[in-house]
């Protein structure tokens, strides 16, 4: 039998049916309607369900759902930080009821990555680690003595709203500085175009200028290490 997974995040919605070796049997992506009302994100998530159901073909052993954070493991809701439309929204139950008799699991997508990693990627075999999504938001996931340790209500190690700068950015969660504000995909864009990068939109490549004073100071600040120019 397959196993559905299902990535939530605030620009794309993925499904995958894999087998018990983790090989990949069916993939699907949809754009995440954001911002926008609660039901019009489910109903992204509903139709993937639907799809994935349609391509196994079977009854599927169980669902697993990775969500941009943060979540609430007691509850099975998830608010979602990166999507403005759910907050407490009752996501696995909601799975639940569309796959009826069928198990359903709901992970914060940094650990549910960190699990993978360590299955069958770059961290198999690590007792401990780390696991980080840097995309819309920034999320991470622990895996602690070869267990996965979501702390009490599925959050632990979640480093994207630790600050890191206390007179920084405002970040959508409210605070201000946090890793979110710099090293997300958005803020990383927003700040290589306030230095100069000229890329129009696309995968083109755009044209890096030789770092300026202000350039070197903010990649010192963030790195702890000056940009050096070679001849």
């Amino acid at each position: 039998m397959l196993t559905l997974g299902l990535d939530i995040g605030g620009t794309k919605i993925a499904a995958a049916l894999v087998d018990s070796a983790g090989t990949l049997v069916h993939t699907a992506v949809r754009p995440t309607p954001n911002p926008a009302p609660a039901d019009d994100v489910w109903d992204v998530v509903h139709a993937l369900i639907a799809e994935a159901v349609r391509a196994a073909g079977a009854p599927i052993a169980a669902v697993g759902i990775a969500s941009a954070g943060p979540v609430d493991l007691p509850s099975g809701s998830v608010s979602p930080i990166n999507i403005a439309g759910w907050d407490r929204f009752p996501l696995r139950d909601k799975v639940a009821a569309a796959v009826p008799a069928t198990p359903v699991v709901l992970g914060g997508d940094g650990l549910c990555m960190a699990l993978g990693e360590q299955w069958l990627g770059a961290g198999r075999g690590a007792r401990f680690l780390l696991g980080m999504v840097v995309s819309t938001g920034v999320g991470g996931g622990l895996v602690l003595d070869g267990a996965p340790y979501p702390g009490r209500t599925g959050n632990a190690g979640h480093v994207g709203h630790v600050v890191v700068e206390l007179d920084g950015r405002p970040c959508t969660c409210g605070g201000h500085g946090c890793v979110e504000t710099v090293a997300s995909g958005p803020s990383m864009v927003r700040w290589a175009r306030e230095n100069g990068w000229s890329a129009p939109p696309g995968p083109a490549p755009g044209t890096w200028p030789q770092p300026g004073p202000q350039t070197r100071w903010r990649r010192r600040r963030f790195t702890g290490r000056p940009t050096r120019s070679r001849r």
